[in-house]
């Protein structure tokens, strides 16, 4: 066997062979045979699999050849990459990151308070959240623009879960600490999925589920601020679209305040136009991120001075004072809550991580670097174990922050740190100053902020290219619109796995034709001008063939031949004498795929027809020498090439 199968598959794929300066009919075509790997033992073959899974990234080949002493900084620099790239910290840097975090805290301070209330938590955990998490990230993150903190779609999602088993108005003690367990154990669940290196798990919510689940998420969360944008007091504690319109619409003409409605709809005005003008004018990026607070200053100031409160204006009030207090204490580590807690971590984590590993390799792109998928969700998932036990609930990469802290001029995660001495000063001193915040205005600006979930052209474009995507995207985004989040994100994930399983169970098979001119075969679908062989069939599988799918592809195949066996006995020409299976992207064989082969080839025999194998895979021939599958339709009949095994059977054709 002169050449094995992996040096000639660039040859194959743009259809040069080293018979391609051959006459398909000449005397003595030279014809390759297929090359056998190695035979590796069973340690080998388990270690070479299970590296190639988990450790794909070859995570220790920085410590290859290096001495002891160097490796444990390595070590301790993998960990925490904020002593790597700090030795190399400078003024300049400096001088970026804190323009940077003193705009994402401008940013984040009254987001913070509207996110806490959308968990249906106090005030100031929001801003607990955006004070210990970032200074953790901070040290242990990769990612240069990520901004921390917490998120929309997770503090709705939180909240929800949350309340659907403890009431927060009946149990406010018993519902926090049932929060810091959640937020616990999905600091745990990344942290596990980091170190086991387990993070293309998150890969199987496809991009078009999460898209629809976002912009799902973004008109619950807007539909949820009515009730601080119209003032009224009492509202529905469902999140469905039905629900929510029917509580707003049956008050209408007595539980609305219009001193409310003027103040939210006036400043919702201001920011979606500040938003319009950072959108149109990237210099003036800072438009959009300072707005919220200047809308914050100006309705409270002018709700102090006319005491609008007193007219059924409803204001934030006192909330309390001072850095995050210890609540280690308060976790439930043990009890019925325990299990509720890490239920509700667990899909909180995964959402999470979703939205800060997207937003993360986002930006890297743009900036030209790599960010370490794994490391991430170890240092994600350390800040919120950290926050779980320093009164923080679950934070994340935000999107609107990690873009203003882009396009704000930050070098590293040391923005993060500004943000969070930013937090800090205002636990500390400031938080009096928000007791006279209208809640009409943190409805205002969560609306605002939300806007940007809603990604109409990536939904215009899944349409374009992928119709069982669009179903996906439309599914998910329905179900949390009509129904709740929890069976929005349960269809998102739903229609995902249908539709891997669906891609594996029914892979697409083709009948190729020979390309004038050369000696390519490619799929006639494709390519009208390719020619079929006379009294050839061949057949190319676009898939791995596995006991899913094994009894699909035999079938497929025989439909295809009764197909062109009914076409000829038609149009009087000759029949079928050999079927060739085109096997380049048939990747792995197992046992049931094997035997589906043999019984293809037991019911090829029975109509006189001669099975070919055409450029199987070192995985795939490895098998079929193992099963003897190539004793029972001859080592002969597995060629490198269609074209291979069409010069060696076109003869025999004419002949017959």
């Amino acid at each position: 066997m002169s050449h094995r199968v992996g040096s000639d598959l660039g040859a194959q794929e743009t259809g040069i062979t080293n018979t391609a300066s051959l006459p398909e009919h000449s005397e003595a075509p030279y014809i390759h045979k297929v090359g056998v790997p190695p035979k590796q033992n069973l340690l080998q073959e388990f270690t070479a699999t299970v590296k190639e899974t988990f450790f794909a990234d070859d995570p220790l080949r920085q410590f290859k050849d290096q001495p002891r002493s160097r490796k444990f900084i390595i070590g301790i620099q993998s960990v925490f990459p904020i002593l790597e790239w700090g030795r190399h910290y400078n003024l300049t840097k400096f001088k970026g990151d804190l323009i940077a975090g003193l705009t994402i805290a401008s940013l984040c301070i009254p987001q913070d308070i509207g996110y806490s209330n959308l968990a249906n938590l106090a005030p100031q955990y929001g801003l607990y959240s955006s004070f210990v998490p970032p200074l953790i990230y901070a040290f242990m993150g990769s990612s240069r623009d990520i901004a921390i903190g917490p998120v929309a779609v997770v503090s709705l999602l939180l909240g929800t879960l949350l309340k659907d088993e403890i009431d927060p108005d009946k149990y406010p003690h018993d519902y926090i600490r049932l929060a810091f367990t959640a937020t616990f154990f999905a600091g745990i669940t990344q942290v596990m999925l980091g170190f086991f290196r387990l993070g293309f798990l998150i890969d199987f919510l496809s991009h078009a589920a999460v898209v629809g689940f976002m912009a799902g998420a973004a008109i619950t969360i807007a539909l949820q601020q009515l009730k601080g944008l119209l003032g009224i007091k009492k509202f529905t504690k469902k999140t469905d679209i039905v629900s929510v319109m029917r509580s707003v619409w049956s008050v209408v003409d007595h539980g609305w305040n219009w001193q409310t409605i003027v103040i939210g709809v006036t400043f919702l005005a201001f920011l979606l136009l500040a938003k319009y003008i950072g959108k149109k004018n990237r210099k003036l990026f800072w438009v959009p991120a300072i707005a919220p607070l200047i809308s914050v200053i100006l309705s409270t100031f002018f709700v102090r001075i006319t005491h609008a409160e007193k007219h059924h204006v409803a204001i934030v009030g006192k909330f309390k004072k001072g850095v995050n207090p210890s609540s280690v204490k308060e976790i439930f580590f043990t009890g019925t809550y325990l299990a509720k807690g890490f239920k509700i971590g667990v899909v909180a984590a995964m959402i999470a991580l979703t939205e800060a590993i997207a937003i993360g390799r986002t930006f890297a792109t743009m900036k030209d670097y790599q960010i370490d998928g794994n490391k991430e969700m170890i240092a994600l998932g350390a800040m919120n174990v950290v926050g779980s036990m320093t009164s923080c609930y679950v934070a994340t990469g935000s999107f609107s922050r990690s873009a203003v802290n882009y396009m704000a001029g930050c070098h590293t995660a040391v923005s993060n740190i500004v943000m969070s001495c930013v937090v800090l000063l205002t636990l500390e001193i400031i938080t009096p100053l928000f007791e006279y915040t209208p809640n009409a205005i943190l409805a205002s600006i969560i609306i605002s902020a939300v806007v940007g979930l809603i990604d109409i052209e990536a939904v215009i474009l899944i349409w374009k290219i992928d119709k069982f995507d669009f179903v996906a995207c439309m599914g998910a985004f329905f179900g949390v619109v009509f129904v709740s989040v929890e069976i929005g994100l349960l269809i998102a994930v739903s229609i995902s796995f249908a539709k891997i399983l669906l891609q594996v169970t029914r892979p697409r098979t083709a009948i190729l034709g020979k390309l004038p001119r050369t000696t390519v075969y490619r799929n006639i679908l494709q390519y009208p001008e390719a020619t079929k062989v006379p009294g050839v069939l061949i057949v190319r599988v676009d898939s791995a063939i596995y006991f899913s799918n094994s009894n699909y592809i035999r079938e497929r195949i025989l439909r295809w031949l009764g197909d062109e066996e009914e076409y000829m006995k038609e149009n009087h020409q000759p029949r079928i004498q050999y079927l060739i299976v085109e096997m380049s992207p048939v990747t792995d064989i197992d046992t049931s795929g094997i035997h589906a082969l043999e019984e293809l080839h037991k019911s090829l025999q029975k109509r006189d027809i001669q099975l070919l194998l055409a450029n199987p895979g070192p995985a795939v021939i490895d098998k079929l020498h193992a099963s003897k599958f190539t004793d029972l339709i001859g080592e002969d009949n597995i060629f490198l090439t269609v074209s291979d095994a069409v010069v060696t059977c076109a003869p025999k054709v004419e002949q017959a």
